[in-house]
């Protein structure tokens, strides 16, 4: 008779689990050795088993104390870095669809986001036109938390320059560079709140400047082209260069495939939009009336062989197609088929040229302008008017 066992569980009816290959070549690997396997023996030179926190993995002499940064991009952007700000804006908007079959209400708030740069430490700064356009509140926001209740002074859409008042004193300024002393290959450095991302730093070069082409037409702006990265929310926001100085104001991008293109509005002209605004609310821009075309040697050719009403020289320029009547280039003796050569003692070479040479003038004052006509050249004088303004 079989002796009972009590302290022997009964054998239990199951297959045997048996570890997988994968794991038990995981074991052997973790555990070195099993069942009489062979250790490998110790790489020469490595010390044996040691407690944790004692094996040397490195033999690098210890690295010299850190000394102070001579990144001219740190540099430069703690200088401006703390009077770059963040504007939130809120727009009343109507609802087509408000109040019909429950479809929401009459009047909907519309948020958006851009960035500015303080310029006087008493609370103006100065943005995009389009940051602001249409806000019913404006909030502005400083780096070291800061924020209060922002009024639009003024805007200008033609140059996109808006300017913004807080109330506040002591505020940190943004030092102001002069944009007519850039040139491609620069440092370019852009601060803004791309994406809501607050206080964000990139870095390029000046990749062009004097594209007066580069955002559509009405424009009267000679952009800075850079490679730095820009996003929306970078709107409003400075282009400074590596001596901590504000050479532009972000505005614009072009996607491209691989890279984006950015342009900034150049810091002068932003100035000049500026201290119109401070002063008067508004910006005033002067106009001859006209209509221009950009003259090739082969529409040349094509002018002269079609009609008689112009006789053209095969030249690259800038020809008047037609006048306003009773505008101040009419009044001045300015006739469709003249070549214009200079304005105001600058050569242009193109209609965007011939606009920016006008905006430098100044409404009711004499300015001159230089044509060719016929085989001859004439001297014009005429008197820019107030380009009546966007309501």
């Amino acid at each position: 008779m079989a002796q009972s066992h009590p302290d022997v569980p009964p054998p239990m009816h199951r297959r045997p689990h048996w570890p997988s290959a994968g794991l038990i070549a995981s074991l052997l690997l973790l555990s070195g050795c099993a069942n009489g396997l062979p250790r490998l023996p110790d790489l020469p030179g490595l010390p044996g088993r040691q407690e944790r926190g004692n094996v040397r993995i490195s033999d690098a002499p210890p690295a010299p104390p850190l000394q102070p940064s001579n990144n001219v991009i740190v540099d430069a952007v703690e200088k401006v870095g703390p009077a770059v700000v963040r504007i939130d804006t809120t727009k009343r908007v109507i609802n087509p669809l408000g109040g019909l079959f429950g479809r929401g209400p009459t009047i909907q708030q519309q948020q958006g986001q851009g960035s500015g740069f303080i310029t006087r430490s008493d609370g103006v700064l100065l943005t995009n036109a389009h940051v602001v356009e249409g806000a019913s509140e404006v909030s502005v926001t400083l780096p070291d938390g800061r924020s209060f209740t922002g009024k639009v002074l003024g805007s200008d859409p033609l140059t996109d320059v808006a300017v913004v008042k807080v109330v506040a004193t002591d505020l940190p300024v943004a030092p102001l560079g002069d944009s007519t002393r850039v040139r491609p290959g620069e440092w370019a450095i852009a601060i803004g709140n791309p994406l809501g991302l607050d206080n964000t730093v990139t870095a390029g070069i000046i990749s062009a400047i004097q594209r007066t082409n580069a955002v559509g037409e009405g424009q009267r702006v000679p952009y800075i082209q850079t490679d730095a990265a820009v996003n929306p929310g970078n709107s409003g926001g400075p282009l400074i260069n590596d001596r901590g100085k504000v050479i532009g104001i972000n505005t614009a991008i072009r996607q491209a495939p691989g890279a984006g293109l950015s342009f900034a509005i150049p810091i002068n002209v932003a100035k000049q939009i500026a201290a119109q605004i401070v002063e008067r609310g508004y910006a005033s821009h002067p106009y001859i009336g006209v209509r221009l075309q950009a003259l090739t040697p082969q529409l040349a050719r094509e002018i002269n062989a079609t009609t008689d009403e112009c006789t053209l020289p095969e030249v690259n320029g800038v020809v008047v197609v037609d006048v306003m009547r009773g505008s101040p280039a009419a009044q001045g003796g300015l006739k469709p088929c003249d070549l214009i050569e200079k304005v105001g003692g600058r050569g242009v070479r193109n209609p965007s040229e011939v606009q920016l040479a006008v905006d430098q003038g100044r409404v009711g004052e004499p300015l001159a302008v230089v044509v060719r006509r016929g085989s001859g050249t004439t001297t014009l004088t005429l008197r820019p008017a107030e380009l009546p303004r966007q309501e």
